[in-house]
């Protein structure tokens, strides 16, 4: 039985991670649960899987939450309460899956208390990897992937040793814009960028695939969790979104993950790791798939590629920097303060500006964030 806390479960990968503990009530079991201010939704998640501990963002929402429960399950509001959340004794492993920076601290503190964490913010690795990963060394526990993508890489590598490696593959599906001209980008608007060709997400990653910052940030992501130099890191579009990700190795082979489109799996297999357990989920017919299709990534189309990649090789505090500017400007796309293709402008021109700090400590990197955020946040509001 592992013995789970879910950070963000009622967003689309908390709501999955549900799904998954409901196939094995027997094997996984929701311990803690952490929201925002869906609280109805909470309501019903506690109800289902009385868990020992929940967390909201507002302490008016706690304080009638604790009201209502009377003791139990205990009830914590805040960053300070997703850190209490995060190391209750009674957890094995850690699910982060809060949309932004947010996880961070938590995550850390879960490992410092002895947790394995399974990953699912992006945002984690690609401010502070080089700490985590020292940490999770340090503490003796596991950082797991739940990105399909670097499931599948951490699947296909399985135990082969790490000079075996010639480099690894990011499958992308292209997102809604992979044959859109690149002169009508500007016009791109909201709702367009919404709708996903294979993934129902929530708004913020939606937005990233569309871009394709999501699998810069993914690059960056791959190079902490697998130990890996940027440039043996590469993008493949992949339509079908059926391979999730693959590792070519030195003797020219290459192993890649395949399934249909479906977060329970790889949500599942971080929670059982190392076991696989038995789901019905998940079907592939190969047959009624039919082919497969791969294309160069176009960098012209989505230069945020070329960004994470400058990003994950200069290091120190830059990743913070386009990570920020890249929610901020996301962000201000969904107020319909800015363009499309401004998103792209703007985390460059943050980035440009920023003077990097080299083996950064955790507060200089959480100031790096700050300061992006300002930066981008001053470029929206000016004429």
């Amino acid at each position: 039985m592992k013995r789970v806390v879910l950070l963000g479960s009622t967003g689309s990968i908390g709501t999955s991670t549900c799904k998954v503990v409901e196939d094995l009530p027997d094997d996984i079991e929701l311990v803690g649960l952490a929201a925002g201010r869906n609280i109805s939704l909470l309501r019903e998640q506690v109800e289902k899987f009385k868990p020992r501990c929940i967390c909201v963002t507002e302490q008016a929402a706690a304080k009638e939450l604790s009201n209502e429960y009377d003791g139990m399950p205990e009830v914590f509001w805040g960053s300070d309460g997703l850190i209490e959340a995060a190391t209750i004794e009674e957890a094995d492993i850690i699910l982060i899956a809060i949309v932004g920076t947010a996880g961070l601290e938590p995550a850390l503190a879960a490992i410092r208390s002895g947790k394995d964490i399974a990953v699912a913010s992006k945002e984690i690795l690609v401010m502070a990897g080089e700490i985590v990963m020292s940490e999770a060394r340090k503490y003796g526990v596991r950082v797991l992937a739940v990105d399909s993508e670097h499931s599948a890489i951490f699947q296909c590598l399985d135990g082969c040793p790490h000079e075996s490696v010639r480099q690894i593959w990011l499958t992308a599906s292209g997102g809604p814009f992979r044959e859109t001209p690149i002169d009508e980008f500007r016009k791109i608007t909201l709702d367009q960028a919404l709708k996903h060709p294979s993934w129902k997400m929530g708004p913020k990653i939606t937005i990233d695939s569309a871009t394709l910052f999501n699998k810069g940030l993914e690059m960056i992501e791959a190079k902490w969790l697998f130990d890996i130099e940027m440039f043996r890191v590469k993008v493949i579009v992949h339509p079908q979104s059926v391979i999730h990700s693959m590792v070519e190795f030195v003797d020219g082979s290459i192993i890649s993950q395949l399934s249909t489109p479906d977060m329970c799996l790889p949500i599942q297999y971080a929670l059982t790791y190392p076991k696989r357990m038995t789901s019905e989920r998940v079907q592939t017919n190969l047959a009624e798939i039919g082919s497969l299709e791969f294309e160069e990534p176009d960098a012209e189309r989505f230069p945020s590629l070329n960004l994470a990649r400058k990003a994950g090789d200069v290091g120190g505090t830059l990743p913070a920097v386009l990570n920020a500017a890249n929610e901020e400007a996301v962000e201000a796309f969904c107020n319909n303060q800015i363009s499309f293709t401004d998103i792209f402008r703007i985390v460059a021109s943050v980035m440009d500006e920023h003077n990097v700090e080299e083996n950064p400590s955790l507060d200089a990197i959480i100031s790096a964030d700050s300061w992006s955020r300002k930066q981008v946040r001053n470029t929206v509001k000016s004429p």
